[in-house]
């Protein structure tokens, strides 16, 4: 969750930096003494949108590392038997999955795992102590199989191209709606005024959150192919419906009937539609009733 969140901020604020650059150097040349010029504005938006979400990929390991306090292990010396087993453990689930040996870290925390980087071949696996103190062997290799699972699905990379896509239409309908403003509802007839900048503002705050359940929803379906690939590569999906239920601070079973209306996502309310992970429940239901491996 907390990388996740990294990554949407970073891209809205090198998506900031690059709107009011590309302003400053003339770049954006949408507004014109006829109006819009939309096929400009879209390519301005786009180049925007975009440019901000890819350098958020690209700095996600880094920002990943310094916001956890990561350790990276050293695979040719590491310090005990507990990491080379870590490190064995990524590697053949990489193997298995036809994906580059990711580097693999440790970092002080709550039971937890993740995995980013902009490449497949080039990714970062971590694990917080607290997860490897509580689970077994076999349900933390399960975990770790969902990481490697998400490195093989290309899931930064889709939920990048999926973030640049909502961005593209932030910058384009905030400035569309700006421009509305400040001519039809202001009637300003000479330069572009005050409204339109504060009104592109709000525009591109509102847009932005509403975009962001766009991005959260793909998230979500990413947690179920993930939870299916772990199982696939683990060859079995008992160990990883272990991991989640430990994870969720559940006993090993059958789920109880009060999870049966449980709602979409982790979050109650409002909130629920801006999680970026499923209910643990919830994917425990559907990894058990996958039909395949």
């Amino acid at each position: 969750m907390k990388r996740i969140f990294l990554f949407l901020l970073t891209n809205i604020a090198v998506m900031v930096v690059l709107s009011i650059t590309m302003n400053v150097l003339g770049v954006g040349r949408y507004l014109t003494t006829q109006g819009l010029d939309l096929t400009q504005l879209l390519i301005f938006s786009a180049l925007v949108g975009f440019t901000g979400s890819f350098i958020s990929l690209l700095l996600s390991k880094w920002m990943a590392k310094q916001s956890t306090g990561a350790r990276v292990i050293n695979p040719q010396a590491p310090a005990n038997a507990r990491e080379a087993w870590l490190v064995d453990t990524v590697h053949q689930l990489a193997d298995r999955a036809g994906i580059g040996h990711p580097e693999v870290a440790i970092y002080d925390g709550p039971p937890n795992a993740f995995a980013t980087g902009a490449f497949k071949n080039d990714a970062l696996v971590a694990v917080s102590t607290g997860l490897l103190d509580s689970m077994t062997e076999e349900e933390v290799a399960a975990v770790l199989g969902h990481e490697v699972a998400h490195i093989a699905n290309g899931d930064m990379i889709t939920l990048t191209l999926i973030q640049g896509v909502v961005n593209t239409f932030v910058v384009f309908l905030a400035r569309v709606v700006g421009y509305f403003v400040d001519r039809v509802v202001l009637k300003n007839d000479r330069d572009i005024g005050m409204g339109y900048y504060a009104t592109v503002i709000v525009c591109e705050i509102v847009f932005g959150l509403l975009a962001s359940i766009i991005v959260a929803w793909f998230s979500r379906q990413r947690e179920y192919r993930a939870d299916a690939g772990s199982a696939k590569l683990m060859g079995a999906r008992e160990p990883m419906v272990r991991a989640l239920a430990r994870l969720g601070g559940l006993e090993p079973g059958e789920l109880p009937k009060s999870f049966e209306a449980s709602g979409i996502s982790g979050g109650a309310g409002i909130a629920a539609l801006f999680s970026t992970h499923p209910p643990i429940e919830d994917r425990i239901r559907a990894l058990r009733s996958a039909q395949t491996l």
